[in-house]
């Protein structure tokens, strides 16, 4: 029998630790960690059956493109203004991309589809969204060990991630390019305090 010095971790990780100790003891599935884009490091860490919510397009793209990057395939439905030069700075792989623009009405079914066949989904719900619908689509994450990303309100979520006190650079004087933009990204949720990181931006990464 394995003793895990569990003194050594600090809280979150003891938490997670903890739930993937119950999980194995109940048969549950497991729930994998998903690549992280290297700005958000040490702020965000996706799991498999989970939920994430962000509040702009590029934070969306910003938690897909840790999986694109390493290989995964990614979606994104109700994304009718969807950026190619935007997803491409932040090292998505449009060739393993799958966009559906409008599905309208049919979003829930088409996200699901979506779910079952990728390893993250980005959604932009057309309007409110009600917990039956929210169920349907935790228990085909759960089940497919995919990701969700919604960009706006969701009933329930693991974590909650908004950009905050931002500074573009690069204009002096009234005159040149914008190159960068400083922006304090604040994940709140998972019963932790809330966590603040500053990162920089580049020009086609705009929160």
């Amino acid at each position: 029998m394995s003793v895990h010095p569990l003194e050594s971790l600090d809280a979150a990780e003891l938490v997670d630790h903890l739930r993937g100790r119950i999980q194995a003891l109940q048969g549950g599935p497991t729930r994998l960690a998903v690549p992280t884009h290297p700005v958000l490091e040490g702020l965000v860490q996706l799991r498999t059956g989970g939920v994430y919510a962000v509040d702009s397009a590029s934070l969306g793209m910003a938690l897909a493109a840790g999986a694109s990057r390493a290989g995964e395939w990614v979606g994104f439905a109700g994304w009718d203004d969807f950026g190619v030069e935007a997803a491409h700075q932040w090292g998505i792989d449009l060739s393993r991309t799958v966009l559906v623009p409008a599905p309208g009405e049919h979003w829930l079914e088409v996200t699901a589809a979506l779910v079952d066949v990728l390893k993250v989904v980005v959604l932009r719900p057309p309007g409110q969204v009600d917990a039956k619908s929210a169920s349907i689509l935790d228990a085909r994450l759960r089940a497919r060990a995919g990701v969700l990303v919604v960009q706006g309100d969701w009933p329930r979520c693991e974590l909650r991630l908004s950009a905050e006190r931002s500074t573009w650079l690069g204009i002096g004087a009234g005159r040149g390019r914008l190159r960068e933009r400083h922006v304090e990204l604040v994940a709140r949720g998972g019963g932790r305090v809330p966590a603040r990181a500053e990162v920089v931006l580049g020009d086609g990464e705009v929160a």
